[in-house]
């Protein structure tokens, strides 16, 4: 959709101060670093443009104004000038008597803060009146909806923090009805609704018919963001999971060289798990310091070379006879390759040992360190599981998270169902156990197509 300047929807965000204005904004574009929020009224001053694209092309211009601190007198001032007029020979219109108001001395001294929110509202095409239905309905709400009617322009009332109770939402919607103002949209911008977005924009087409194809092909623009974004969210954890389960150190097997390498287990991971974090929220766009630090509470590694799990075999099977089964192939493979070796000899002799022998270029090294008395270390199910959890879990709040909530995300684990609490590790997590050259942690690192598709099939799976 090609979008002529003429065409770009203006948007005016207005209402009464601290109502939540500029928290909209950092939801609506994604971005939790425009403008400025507090928890006192005034802190937008001037005002603050921004703009949401359609196929790389400006679609809408959301501008962010100052707060209505002053409503009951400016009306009154607006009557006076009307009363004034009356007694001349010209009659004017609401969007005139606006204009008269914007060119007295007035305009720039007592009421500055209302004539920039005025004077923006005239260059849009309508205005979103932002609510905080925490608050009751005053006389001065009334008086500024009444204010910027006379602009003319279209105001769909946009009714702020849904979720927080106790509030005035029916009262609201009441007052809002008797002014004429029947269409308006419950959007929490601390925490928006999954498909709020797409919702929001959808009822303003309704409102807005000239822009209805733009609103519309809007809304469905967001709908496919949010699920490529999840998708490649869920392949970011696919690919952490195999790393850490494909992830092993190895040692000496004295306790000292252990406890060494458990050490290092433990840091890797936890580096991994970091870098994980800070991908989703980079990709979520939110920052660092939205996630708290919550320590991998890793107490001691795995232990074992998982070498001989259904998986492993698979890979060495491929290089065998296809008649031999799996489970007497894993037996003759450990019985050939420890005699072999035990003894110093690189020459195995028969057609199944022959066979076997070709694994070796990929798994010898690790069967002789175990046979000199060195051990692998590998993560514990259990902290895999954690893992998968805390990653899901911080998917979660991060896809229902708006931009403008301040609070630090906090995870709770103990209400997770599903996979990674009970029942067996999906198969592709147990298959990287046996792969540790798919773990990017590794100095042998490789990927490749198979790895790929593992990764595929486990976000799949996360769905």
């Amino acid at each position: 959709m090609n979008m002529e300047p003429n065409k770009i929807l203006h948007l005016a965000v207005v209402g009464h101060t601290n109502t939540g204005k500029t928290s909209l904004l950092r939801t609506l574009t994604h971005d939790t670093g425009f403008g400025e929020v507090a928890d006192f009224p005034g802190t937008t001053r001037h005002v603050e443009g921004a703009r949401l694209f359609l196929n790389g092309q400006a679609a809408v211009e959301l501008f962010d104004t100052p707060g209505l601190e002053d409503g009951i007198a400016l009306l009154d001032y607006l009557d006076q000038l009307k009363a004034q007029t009356r007694q001349g020979s010209s009659r004017f219109d609401g969007p005139e008597s606006i204009h008269r108001f914007l060119d007295t001395p007035e305009s720039r001294q007592r009421f500055e803060q209302e004539a920039r929110v005025l004077r923006k509202l005239l260059e849009c095409d309508a205005g979103l009146y932002v609510i905080d239905i925490r608050d009751p309905v005053l006389a001065k709400h009334r008086d500024e909806l009444a204010i910027l009617s006379r602009c003319g322009r279209p105001l769909v009332p946009i009714l702020n923090f849904m979720h927080s109770s106790p509030n005035y939402l029916n009262d609201w919607k009441e007052s809002l009805g008797r002014l004429g103002l029947h269409l308006s949209i419950e959007f929490d911008t601390v925490a928006p609704a999954l498909d709020g977005e797409e919702q929001l924009y959808q009822k303003l087409a309704l409102v807005l018919d000239s822009h209805a194809d733009t609103l519309k092909a809007l809304s469905e623009d967001i709908h496919r963001q949010r699920k490529l974004r999840r998708d490649i969210a869920y392949n970011m954890i696919a690919e952490l999971l195999i790393d850490v389960a494909a992830f092993r150190s190895t040692c000496a097997g004295d306790e000292e060289s252990l406890k060494s390498a458990t050490a290092l287990l433990q840091d890797v991971i936890r580096q991994r798990e970091q870098e994980s974090i800070q991908a989703l929220l980079t990709h979520y766009r939110f920052r660092q310091e939205d996630y708290p630090d919550q320590p991998l509470p890793i107490e001691e590694g795995r232990w074992g070379m998982d070498l001989f799990q259904p998986q492993a075999l698979m890979e060495m099977g491929i290089q065998v006879s296809k008649g031999f089964v799996a489970g007497a192939m894993a037996g003759a493979a450990v019985d050939v390759m420890a005699a072999g070796l035990s003894l110093g000899t690189a020459t195995l002799i028969g057609g199944v040992i022959g066979s076997v022998w070709q694994g070796v270029d990929k798994f010898g090294k690790r069967i002789l360190g175990k046979l000199q008395g060195y051990r692998e270390i590998s993560l514990d199910d259990a902290i895999i599981r954690l893992l998968g959890i805390r990653s899901l879990q911080l998917l979660n709040a991060l896809e229902m998270r708006g931009h403008a909530d301040q609070r630090p995300i906090m995870l709770n684990t103990e209400t997770v169902t599903g996979q990674f609490k009970e029942g067996d590790l999906p198969e592709e997590i147990l298959e990287a156990r046996s792969l540790p050259q798919w773990s990017k942690m590794s100095e042998q690192f490789e990927t490749g197509a198979r790895r790929n598709a593992a990764i595929k099939s486990l976000a799949h799976k996360l769905r």
